[in-house]
């Protein structure tokens, strides 16, 4: 076999390795080429055993109308595939809408809305308003962690010594100045959960653990005193990060920090700054981009995972921007 065969033979088998595991844009357009068979194949992940009424949940007497529409007999109510989703009151397309969900589930540090807007061909404004409520479809409630959890904290923000003269308030060097402190909590081997909290005070962070994580379940953190509370309910073990321990007899924060590393490369290389408002939902995003948008499943299982929990998280855009909706985190701890 000649060298150019051989380079030839490789590669294609490279290329049929690949295409067990994702999709490039070009096959997900042609898979999705208009509206139709956007809202084709949203209809046949949303409504599995048959067209149901998004408001009485009645199947049986629903007429199929031209265009995507559908009337319920039974609540006379008007209604196609995005009522009571996060495509309700969109006039973005819905091929459009899939395409921005491919991106951010293959885009490891996400997407930012300038360049989503280019993707798509829609303004900067209604790109950041897809990727909002693409981030509000994130937050699924997924089951208790438990086994062994990792746990640890860091901050998001700009340093008070960056700030402006007017804006700068104070700078200490001993401490984050106008930061938000995020909680991660990663299961051995299994799922993430990430929350904003309002501070760092032992009953804060007890009461995040208490709601996230199995009664009875092993621990993993560094040596601060406000995981202390819960030592009668968990089995608690530490590093010692102070004296340099970041190991020992598997007992270990790594895993968790490795959360922390794509959050800071996501946050400071493609959205450069996340507001207190909106923080939770990026850190939403970037959770369930660790459970469900494993790089080790398909592009295609992936986006179905997505599609299935867009139901019921709708978000209007003056919510979004409401100045009077200033709470970082959507359950103050």
């Amino acid at each position: 076999m000649t060298p150019l065969l051989r380079f030839q033979v490789v590669f294609s088998s490279r290329d049929e390795r690949m295409s067990r595991s994702t999709i490039s844009t070009f096959q997900l357009r042609e898979r999705f080429p208009d509206a139709d068979s956007a809202r084709r194949y949203l209809e046949s992940r949303l409504w599995k055993d048959g067209v149901k009424c998004p408001k009485c949940k009645a199947g049986r007497r629903v007429t199929a109308r031209k265009g995507g529409f559908y009337r319920c007999n039974v609540c006379h109510l008007d209604f196609t595939v995005r009522t009571g989703t996060i495509f309700e009151r969109s006039h973005v397309p819905l091929q459009k809408w899939l395409y921005a969900m491919y991106l951010l589930v293959t885009a490891r540090k996400g997407i930012s809305s300038m360049q989503l807007a280019k993707e798509c061909g829609i303004t900067q404004k209604s790109a950041w308003f897809v990727l909002q409520r693409l981030r509000e479809a994130c937050a699924n409630h997924l089951s208790k962690l438990d086994g062994t959890v990792e746990i640890d904290e860091f901050y998001v923000g700009g340093r008070g010594a960056h700030k402006h003269t007017r804006a700068r308030l104070r700078y200490r060097v001993s401490r984050p100045d106008d930061k938000t402190p995020v909680m991660a909590m990663r299961e051995r081997g299994g799922r993430t959960r990430a929350l904003p909290l309002a501070g760092t005070g032992a009953l804060s962070i007890e009461r995040a653990v208490r709601e996230n994580v199995e009664v009875g379940s092993t621990l993993h953190t560094d040596e601060y005193a406000g995981y202390k509370r819960l030592a009668p309910d968990y089995k608690h073990e530490t590093v010692n990060h102070g004296q340099e321990e970041y190991w020992r007899n598997g007992v270990t924060t790594n895993g968790v920090e490795s959360v922390f590393a794509v959050m800071r490369r996501g946050l400071h290389g493609a959205y450069h700054k996340a507001s207190k408002k909106h923080l939770a939902r990026y850190v939403n995003e970037f959770a369930w981009r660790l459970n469900e948008g494993n790089v080790t499943r398909h592009t295609l299982e992936r986006l179905d995972s997505f599609v299935d929990a867009v139901t019921g998280r709708q978000i209007t855009y003056k919510r979004l921007v409401a100045s009077n909706d200033k709470a970082p985190y959507p359950h103050p701890l």
